[in-house]
């Protein structure tokens, strides 16, 4: 009798621990499932610098890879630091005048760690393309330190004028994902910073433009199919929700306009060069992603194919304007695919956004408005980064030596190879000085390796 009365009274006592223990609430599953999307996109996000470091290395030469995935590294850990102490206030304190944030410093009183997560890893997005811009040539030291601007004030200055309540998201600006915040910033810190770096050796010789291929055009694809990939993260994850209307749209339009760019360019560049250019074909790709991102949310999937056709198109001829007839030297198109599609893709919004948009009956005052928006991006990154890069060229340079640039700043600069390859580039190293000779025969040597394969084949 005992022991049925003890097991009874275990057993009840089970049954209201279970009764006590409160289901949650529509509201919070609503927020946890939020939650774990914007975690996942900032995953994807930040999975997506991968794919930078491989577009870079493979675009560029063997003899600059560690350089390049240093700087790649370096950048995400600068910014993520960096962003916390400083740029997060700036970009989503409590505004002063429109124009920055005054407050949340260190994370100061917020609570929003989630928030927080997704916004650094678009801080470090915007610093990177920089990268491959001035890749092959730029000091490591002078590259942080634009870094540092860059995630420190010049990002989240931007971010705040549209997402942190400033005077750009007061006129009525969209940019749903950063075509302009985040990528046409990154585009116009670039073009600023090249200006004042200059090309290449043996880019622009005697009047002509010699191609300086890059050493592996596969992994520069591979990390095309990773941007790509992670860019469903970056358009998907900015509606900041799980909304089952609005997220699946996002992805389709990011999806719609990448295609369609890959097709144009492919396809254009067969019409303007009688050949289908791989570089450019992947770089189409990226065209399109950056062009769909401000109206991803805001365009139909017919507008998307529209914007993806059109920026496959605009990046091939601007990858012809600023290398031939400019004589700008970037690597991988950065300037290009970022800036000339960043503006692109901003001002289609003012064109195909459903509810205001020129083409819809709207009218040219949302078009307008983007315009103001470009041109204000334009103005504050080019004169920022600009007075940056003159100060750094000014006190202590901002470019390697001759001598480094030719045996290549994995070298130089970190006092190794990725690759094998100290036999074929630098066969005349001095065993005995423990430091590599140059001379002409050397320049000959590395000019036959990156150049002279072009030049014969056509």
């Amino acid at each position: 009798m005992f022991k049925k009365t003890s097991l009874i009274l275990c057993l009840s006592l089970g049954t209201s621990s279970v009764a006590m223990a409160a289901e949650p609430t529509t509201t919070e599953l609503k927020t946890s499932i939020d939650m774990v999307w914007v975690m996942m996109s900032a995953i994807l996000v930040f999975f997506m610098h991968a794919g930078f470091a491989m577009v870079e290395t493979g675009f560029t030469r063997a003899k600059n890879t560690l350089n390049i995935l240093m700087k790649n590294f370096l950048t995400v850990a600068i910014a993520s630091i960096l962003y916390y102490c400083i740029g997060f206030g700036l970009m989503f304190g409590k505004s002063s005048h429109g124009l920055f944030g005054t407050d949340g410093f260190l994370l100061s009183g917020r609570t929003d760690l989630g928030f927080f997560m997704f916004q650094t890893v678009f801080a470090a997005t915007c610093a990177t393309i920089i990268s491959g811009a001035v890749a092959e040539r730029m000091k490591l030291s002078s590259y942080l330190l634009v870094t540092v601007v860059m995630t420190g004030l010049i990002y989240p200055i931007i971010g705040h004028w549209v997402w942190g309540g400033g005077w750009l998201s007061k006129l009525g600006f969209i940019d749903f994902a950063g075509s302009s915040v985040v990528h046409l910033t990154g585009a116009v810190g670039s073009l600023a910073v090249i200006l004042f770096l200059g090309p290449r050796i043996g880019k622009y010789k005697d009047g002509k433009i010699n191609a300086i291929p890059g050493h592996n055009i596969p992994m520069g694809a591979l990390g095309v199919f990773i941007l790509w990939f992670g860019w469903f993260g970056f358009n998907g994850g900015s509606t900041l929700a799980a909304d089952p209307s609005l997220v699946p749209h996002v992805l389709v339009t990011t999806l719609f306009a990448a295609s369609a760019a890959l097709l144009s360019s492919a396809f254009y560049s067969k019409l303007r060069f009688q050949r289908i250019d791989p570089s450019l074909t992947l770089n189409g790709a990226l065209a399109g992603l950056v062009g769909i991102t401000a109206g991803c949310a805001n365009v139909s999937l017919t507008g998307s194919v529209l914007i993806g056709l059109i920026a496959g198109v605009i990046m091939v001829e601007a990858v012809w304007l600023i290398d031939s007839k400019l004589k700008v030297d970037d690597p991988v198109g950065a300037t290009s695919v970022h800036g000339i599609c960043g503006i692109w893709g901003t001002l289609a919004v003012g064109l195909f956004d459903t509810q205001n948009g020129l083409l819809y009956g709207g009218g040219s005052s949302l078009l307008a408005t983007q315009a103001i928006g470009v041109l204000a991006v334009i103005v504050w990154t080019f004169i920022t980064v600009g007075a940056v890069a003159f100060a750094l060229k000014k006190l202590s340079g901002i470019r390697v030596s001759s001598e480094e640039e030719i045996s290549g700043l994995d070298f130089a600069e970190h006092g190794s190879n990725a690759y094998s390859l100290r036999e074929a580039i630098l066969p005349d190293l001095s065993e005995s000085a423990g430091s590599p000779t140059f001379g002409k025969d050397l320049v000959e040597r590395l000019n036959s390796l990156s150049v002279s394969e072009v030049n014969k084949s056509s």
